[in-house]
């Protein structure tokens, strides 16, 4: 699948906003902690997205009824849903000035994942966490993510790679009151 960046300016993902606030102390301090333990840019994104998979619950999995959407706030929180998760980690790697951008599936709601630009090309990254059954990993050669979407089933990739959430996703993380309102109102699709 062809990637689409659906802004051509590639400094618009390396922004920050007030999702992915990559210039608060909580991300920066984060970023510092995990930069002191990477060789290269390669290694540190490696690290932050196994620090986001491996140290920050899944909702859903943990079953804390929490909803977080903004990056800090994740962090701080130790909580999130993929879209949260992708927010914590967007924010991570574009504090270490490497290009990262939002991107989603369609499964039974849209799932939220990260793709990361190196040597010229995206490379999709999925943070959710791993379950049984679940084994992401980060990888430049050939993608592991949580799913594959089965389009018999209409699953679908979505190829635009955002520089910010998608609005339909934002709107419902920052409506919901809890973990349950939240996979009421999720979007499945935009």
């Amino acid at each position: 699948m062809e990637l689409i960046q659906n802004n051509p300016d590639l400094s618009a993902y390396l922004a920050a906003d007030e999702v992915i606030d990559h210039h608060h102390p909580l991300v920066r301090q984060t970023a510092a902690e995990l930069a002191g333990k990477a060789a290269d840019s390669y290694a540190y994104a490696r690290l932050a997205f196994e620090f986001v998979r491996d140290t920050i619950p899944h909702s859903q999995d943990s079953g804390d009824p929490r909803v977080t959407w903004r990056a800090s706030d994740v962090l701080e929180r130790r909580t999130g849903i993929c879209h949260a998760k992708a927010h914590a980690l967007t924010a991570l790697l574009r504090a270490e000035d490497i290009p990262t951008a939002l991107c989603y599936q369609k499964f039974d709601v849209l799932h939220g994942l990260v793709a990361v630009r190196f040597d010229g090309a995206w490379h999709r990254q999925d943070p959710r966490g791993n379950k049984p059954g679940v084994d992401a990993r980060f990888s430049l050669d050939g993608e592991r993510l949580a799913r594959t979407p089965d389009p018999r089933c209409g699953e679908l990739d979505h190829p635009v790679l955002h520089a910010a959430p998608h609005p339909a996703v934002l709107s419902a993380l920052r409506a919901a009151r809890d973990l349950e309102h939240l996979w009421r109102t999720l979007p499945t699709g935009f």
